[in-house]
């Protein structure tokens, strides 16, 4: 019998019912020890083992640029909203660019209606659901879109009677088929953005899609299973959360939660293997029930090949997704691609759990303008990022000798490896954004509401504070930066400190108002995506309790907003329906058009009627100049 309230949990609380572990000390009580918000503002936060400490110059520069007025941002910053709309500054506008459902092919047009969603037959043949990360390619002079859709909404998709549970298969390949990558030709006419329906570069990606293993763990018995007694063919990409782009133009997808879509219909394998990932033996959707693939029992090694980065060419629709290996196998957030000062490739990521761990990948070979680099991702070293109190930080090689496992087991089992390794454990690592003007990264650290004395990752790793994680009970994360030494991302050592802790200053007047540049006017919790902007601007996007109620009270819905990184300032660009988040984004070529993703909204956004549709959203400046 399928547990139907698994479907109702977001998965941050599907990890919670996978692996229950006691929390740390309870809000109040840590609010009530915490130090005074003056005391915090003086530059240093003493806080647990060690001491949290903001950019030099930070708060002082940030109290000088809100006298000027906007820090350099193009645009009035807007207030926060709690209804149905996407709400934008004055000056600029928006519309809806695809939305779940929508054709991408004219053989599927009519596929969605309000009453009865999307048809089995032509599910992928149209915009997948809940959108996430994005990237936007030029291809012979067109613009091409390639963006996630990282989940499915199944009471929404299946009929009211299966109260979320597939009946039939297919209903399974219903909610298969809406998952994944869709890659799609935009252009602009007099309306604005439109989608280029039945362009030769429209493609879906799912979880039917065949893909090839590569990197060391390609072809080892970890990955073999009955229908792949070989080990190097996959079928299918799922929980496609953040994005990325490669120097040589590629598209890379990064499949997060994978757990979920696994369980056991005979008896469950046991093992850390499985354990540390959240792996069980019901599934939460029942695919196991109707599709072998899911089955643990069966394919005990099937999960073994998810949770990669995986590369697509969106110039070429009939070209092979090849998931890497070398990367890892983590919850994936995002990819974000640099280049060491020497050539090297250099690729960071976070793995997207409570406690779990930060990390960069840095290839054996180098990179030169025209050069095809995909086997670049597959000989490299893997990292785990350690931040020390001092406000210094290692990054600590994941090999055999560190961690006593051998090179299939590192990547197959990352997250054993960077236990063993000593990483820092982290407030759920989000996307990572490099800064494309200076050699410094940042990282979202979401939020973590078990951070505290006595409290562990799902491996048993020390969840109390630490000066990068500095808040008990933290259910508003923060953003953290880092410069590699001597300016070179290839290099072991790096310094930190706090780009901003978020919080509710309108509530708290201690370390839970946040950091100086956060005020009444820009408040925010859960800080999710992060993109730069060629301009050196950090774009952020929340993914947050919208409920405006207790710790939240004054928030309103998710939001986007403009940090810039030399003064501190933040500013509230962009607000969603509530119920939503904001999610992925890319720009035109031109940079006048920012392409923003909606995902879960409430109500019945965008159309009026029937259920509420993820989507993409074009925005940009009523005077046609570049956004921001």
């Amino acid at each position: 019998m399928v547990d139907k309230s698994l479907i109702d949990l977001s998965w941050d609380d599907f990890d919670e019912q996978r692996d229950p572990r006691p929390a740390g000390n309870q809000f109040d009580a840590v609010v009530d020890r915490a130090i005074s918000r003056r005391g915090f503002l003086g530059g240093a936060l003493a806080f647990g083992s060690g001491a949290a400490v903001f950019g030099t110059g930070l708060l002082s520069s940030t109290t000088a640029s809100r006298a000027a007025g906007h820090g350099g941002f193009a645009f009035e910053p807007i207030g926060i909203a709690t209804d149905h709309e996407i709400h934008v500054p004055a000056g600029y506008a928006h519309k809806v660019l695809v939305r779940w459902g929508d054709a991408l092919w004219s053989e599927a047009d009519g596929a969605y209606s309000p009453e009865t969603g999307v048809s089995v037959d032509m599910s992928d043949k149209v915009f997948g659901e809940n959108t996430d990360g994005m990237e936007l390619f030029e291809v012979d002079g067109r613009e091409v879109i390639a963006v996630n859709s990282e989940y499915v909404n199944p009471k929404i998709n299946l009929p009211a009677a299966s109260e979320g549970v597939p009946q039939t298969a297919d209903e399974v390949t219903l909610l298969k088929n809406l998952q994944g990558v869709t890659v799609m030709e935009v252009t602009r006419g007099d309306a604005g953005y439109e989608v280029v329906k039945d362009s030769p570069l429209n493609r879906r990606i799912t979880h039917e899609t065949e893909m090839t293993l590569e990197g060391p763990l390609a072809g080892h018995d970890l990955v073999k299973t009955n229908a792949d007694p070989e080990g190097r063919t996959v079928k299918g990409t799922m929980n496609n959360c953040g994005s990325g782009r490669t120097l040589w133009g590629t598209y890379l997808t990064c499949e997060e939660n994978f757990n979920g879509y696994f369980g056991a219909t005979g008896e469950m394998p046991e093992g850390e293997g499985y354990s540390r990932y959240g792996i069980g033996g019901e599934g939460r959707y029942a695919y196991e029930t109707f599709d072998p693939r899911y089955d643990i029992s069966q394919e005990p090694n099937e999960p073994h090949r998810h949770g990669f980065v995986t590369e697509i060419d969106p110039a070429d629709p009939a070209s092979t997704p090849i998931k890497r290996t070398a990367l890892g196998r983590i919850k994936h957030e995002n990819a974000a691609m640099t280049q060491a000062a020497d050539g090297r490739v250099v690729v960071y990521m976070g793995d997207d759990e409570r406690g779990e761990f930060l990390y960069k990948y840095v290839s054996n070979g180098t990179w030169e303008e025209g050069q095809d680099g995909g086997d670049l991702l597959n000989d490299g070293t893997l990292y785990v990022a350690k931040f020390n109190d001092d406000m210094t930080g290692e990054w600590l090689a994941l090999t055999p000798e560190t961690t006593g496992m051998a090179l299939p087991e590192i990547l197959a089992f990352t997250r054993m490896a960077a236990s063993a390794a000593g990483g820092t454990t982290m407030d759920r690592p989000e996307w990572v954004a490099v800064n494309p003007v200076k050699p410094e990264a940042y990282v979202a650290l979401t939020n973590n509401s078990r951070r505290g004395e006595g409290a562990t990752n799902a491996g048993g790793d020390d969840m109390s504070t630490n000066a990068a994680n500095p808040r008990e009970t933290n259910n508003f994360g923060q953003i953290a930066r880092w410069t590699p030494a001597d300016g070179n991302h290839a290099a072991e050592a790096f310094t930190w400190d706090l780009y901003v802790m978020a919080g509710n200053p309108a509530v708290y007047d201690n370390a839970y108002a946040g950091s100086e540049n956060v005020t009444e006017g820009n408040m925010f919790n859960s800080p999710d995506g992060m993109i730069f902007s060629s301009d050196g601007m950090l774009w952020i996007q929340t993914d947050g309790d919208d409920d405006n109620e207790g710790d939240f009270a004054g928030m309103g819905n998710n939001q986007m907003l403009v940090g810039n990184p030399e003064t501190g300032e933040i500013a509230r660009f962009m607000t969603v329906p509530n119920g939503a988040e904001v999610t992925g984004l890319c720009f035109s070529l031109d940079k006048s058009v920012a392409f923003v993703g909606v995902q879960h909204p409430g109500g019945a956004w965008p159309d009026g009627e029937g259920a509420p549709r993820s989507s993409i959203v074009a925005v940009w400046r009523e005077d046609g100049a570049t956004i921001g």
